[in-house]
Formats: C-alpha cells, sequence, structure tokens
C-alpha cells in the first residue's frame, strides 16, 4: 500500500524525486508558484512495492529510476529550486509576459511606452496641402477683391463699322489728365492745375503676339479724320465731313468710345482692349512701389511740369515720375520726344512692378494694386488675366525681343504731325499677321 499523504502536509519535498508504485513513469502534475525552501539531504529509501510476479520494472534499482532521473539519489541536472514559471515558446528579448503585445525596445523604431512613433511623411503631406489651400484662399480672394475695383466703364459696343481683328491682343492705353480724386493740395503739388473734365494726354497702342510685343506712341497732335460715329450717350449717328483735328480731340468731344473709332478708322487696326488712368492713380502705383529708377542721359527742367532732373540713375517718386512723362517743352521734339519718355518710364515701372519683391509681399503688392485699380478705367469686356497680360507685355517691351516706336511721321500742317500712310499701313499689316516689326518710327 501506497504510503504517500493524500494531503499537502509535512515536508511538501518528499512528493517529488521519488519513486512511483505504478510500473510507469508518474506523469506530470501542475506545480504551484510557491517559493519552496533549499530541501536537505535525505537517505535514500526504497520504494514500497506491492509483492507481484509480473511486471516489475527491473529499472528500479537501488532507489531510483536509471532512466529518466526519478529518485531521491543526487542526479546530474537536477534542480530541486523555485520554479521560475517560464513560459517556454514566448517571445525573448524583452517581453513583458502579455503574449509579446509590450513595449518594445526604441532602438527598432517601434512603440515607445505604449504610444506609436509620428508618421513624419504623414505630417509633411498634411502640411503641403495645408499651404496649397491656403494659397489657393489667399489667391481666390485676391482675385474677386481686385476684379471687383476694376471700373469698366467703356462700352466697345457703342463703336460701328470696326476693322476686323488680326492675330494677337490690341490695347489702347491712355494717359488722362483727370484730376478726379485728387485734392487741393495734391492738384498744387502735382502741379496738374484745376482744370475741369479730362483730356488725352498721352496715347499708345501695345500689341501682344507670338512675336513680341510692340509698343506705338500716337502723338497727341496727330493729324487725323473724325469719321462717322454713334454718339457714347446719346447713341445718334454723327456722319462724318471729313474733319481733320488733333487726335486729343477726338476724346475730348465724345470720350473713349470716338477715341476708338477714330484710331481704328485712321489705322484700321481692330482694337480688342481700352485701358485708361488719370495722374492720381499714376503718382500712386510709383509710390506705393517705392519708386521707379531711371536713367537720365540729359539732364532738363520744364516750369509747366515741375521737372528738374539731373543726368545718370536716380529713383524718381510719385511727384517726380509724372513730371517726367508730361514734360514736353524742354525738348527739341516736343510731343514726340516726350511719347519716347513715356514709353522708357512705362517700361522701367512694369519691369520694376512685376518682381517677386512686390508680387510675394502682400505690404507692397495689395497697396499698389489698390492704387492703380481705383482710378484705372477699362473696357466692359476687359478681365484681370487680360489685364495682366499687358502688363507683362509691358515689361516686355525692354526685354530684347519687344520693339517700342512712334508711329511714322511723314511731315506735319501747321501744328498737327501727319501719319506715313504708306508705313502705316505697313505696320498694321505685320500686327495682324502677328509679324516681327520691321517698320520704323520717328
Amino acid at each position: 500500500m501506497n504510503d504517500w499523504p493524500d494531503r499537502r502536509t509535512g515536508d511538501r519535498s518528499e512528493r517529488y524525486g521519488r519513486g512511483s508504485a505504478s510500473p510507469q513513469p508518474e506523469g506530470a502534475r501542475s506545480m504551484p508558484h510557491i517559493q519552496r525552501r533549499p530541501s536537505q539531504p535525505r537517505t535514500p529509501q526504497r520504494p514500497q512495492v506491492p509483492p507481484q510476479s509480473q511486471g516489475y520494472d527491473d529499472r528500479y534499482q537501488d532507489g531510483g529510476y536509471q532512466g529518466g532521473g526519478y529518485g531521491n539519489s543526487p542526479e546530474p541536472g537536477y534542480d530541486s529550486g523555485y520554479n521560475t514559471g517560464q513560459v517556454y515558446g514566448s517571445g525573448s528579448g524583452g517581453s513583458d509576459g502579455r503574449g509579446g503585445g509590450g513595449r518594445r525596445g526604441g532602438g527598432d523604431g517601434g512603440y515607445v511606452q505604449g504610444r506609436p512613433a509620428p508618421d513624419w511623411r504623414r505630417r509633411i503631406k498634411l502640411g503641403a496641402l495645408t499651404l496649397v489651400v491656403a494659397l489657393l484662399a489667399v489667391s481666390i480672394s485676391t482675385y474677386f477683391w481686385a476684379d471687383s475695383k476694376l471700373k469698366r466703364e467703356v462700352d466697345l459696343a457703342k463703336v460701328i463699322d470696326r476693322p476686323e481683328a488680326g492675330d494677337g491682343t490690341n490695347y489702347l492705353i491712355v494717359g488722362s489728365d483727370s484730376r478726379e480724386g485728387m485734392s487741393d493740395e495734391e492738384k498744387k503739388r502735382l502741379r496738374t492745375g484745376s482744370a475741369e473734365g479730362k483730356r488725352t494726354d498721352s496715347m499708345m497702342i501695345l500689341h501682344d503676339g507670338s512675336s513680341g510685343p510692340t509698343l506705338i506712341s500716337l502723338p497727341r497732335d496727330s493729324n487725323v479724320e473724325i469719321p462717322t460715329f454713334k454718339g457714347s450717350e446719346s447713341g445718334k449717328t454723327f456722319q462724318g465731313t471729313g474733319r481733320q483735328v488733333k487726335l486729343n480731340a477726338a476724346y475730348a468731344e465724345d470720350g473713349p468710345e470716338l477715341l476708338v473709332r477714330t484710331v481704328e478708322f485712321n489705322t484700321g487696326l481692330h482694337i480688342d482692349h481700352y485701358v485708361e488712368i488719370g495722374f492720381g492713380g499714376f503718382a500712386k502705383i510709383v509710390d506705393a512701389i517705392g519708386g521707379v529708377e531711371l536713367d537720365i542721359p540729359e539732364a532738363f527742367k520744364d516750369k509747366k511740369s515741375g521737372a528738374d532732373f539731373k543726368a545718370g540713375k536716380q529713383t524718381l517718386n510719385g511727384e517726380q515720375s509724372l513730371a517726367f512723362v508730361r514734360t514736353r517743352y524742354a525738348f527739341k521734339g516736343s510731343d514726340l520726344d516726350r511719347t519716347k519718355n513715356q514709353q522708357k518710364f512705362l517700361a522701367a515701372l512694369a519691369s520694376q512692378t512685376a518682381t517677386p519683391s512686390t508680387i510675394i509681399n502682400p505690404f507692397k503688392l495689395y497697396p499698389t494694386m489698390g492704387a492703380g485699380l481705383d482710378t484705372l478705367i477699362v473696357d466692359k469686356d476687359m478681365s484681370l488675366w487680360a489685364l495682366g497680360n499687358m502688363f507683362f507685355a509691358m515689361k516686355g517691351v525692354t526685354g530684347g525681343d519687344g520693339t517700342s516706336m512712334n508711329m511714322p511721321i511723314s511731315g506735319s500742317t501747321g501744328g498737327n504731325l501727319v501719319w506715313d500712310k504708306a508705313k502705316v499701313k505697313q505696320l498694321v499689316e505685320q500686327l495682324n499677321n502677328d509679324e516681327k516689326v520691321t517698320v520704323k518710327g520717328n
């Protein structure tokens, strides 16, 4: 009969390392995680085996199971110490005993303190997307703001008997002596006088095409014929009588629509867009960009315009710029020399305005746009896109591919300048065909 107790009493170390009454080795038993005291050496005892004539395993000799390490005699590799409870087959290298879902070491770029590492690629993409959306929102809001400021007051649909449009785009650019919006102090400072109404002080045709931009000045004293036209206000048709006048008289008689009609009739060139700016707006644009740098070849003075310039490179403010483009009595060629200065200045103004330092700087861009758009008058079909193209074409006049010239002159009658009809016809053909201009002006 087996003398092993059924309950856990006495020295628990007696339950392990002893033989079994069964002819087979004793099976594995569950072992609780209990701290055990080191077992004391004991005298080996022979297991009690009931008398049997068969089934006895002769491997039990000298108090121990020789094949499996059972028995009380000390065997090599036998450990009677505390079971560590290690789970075989689990992950190694820092497992926290929770099935491998614990914290990994920081060296493998994985979880740190139970929190995922930041996904920098995703953050960069989100940042770039946010920046694009912000820039798009600013661009759209700026577009609608600027578009709302345009004064679309000129109706080219009222112009009758128009020539066919050629290739490229033709702009009629007019500088008027309008004092609208100017205070008495500004009129005095800018020497504009106090005349009522407005007259054209300068007129130019800008052709923008694939062969490069061409800027053609139309002297205000050009001798032209007033054709049959429809009144811009009354809608009444006025028959042409062959009346010869100075070009600026057409504007004074019935405004921009008659001026466009007169230019088209005397040149045969279709005008696509009309742009006009007054004295006040011109000076404000120059001041908004911080002045315009010019190289003046010869010193000159003019009491009427207030001009007083030395030779050499210098930066002109708004007041000085207006005096520069208005001066004609100080020059031998009078109006022809003035138109050359106007072309030179406008090209410099466009070139120095369309720079990254102005376009991407809101503290310069918005004042510049606001100053120009507040006094700019355009035709009803003018878009901001077309206006921008005109501006960059003006900048390109001095870029190497551009051409600037006066309308070809053949002589004069009294105080009026007579155009060279043959050269004018050739010039218009080249513009309509969008060819490189070879005609030379005065």
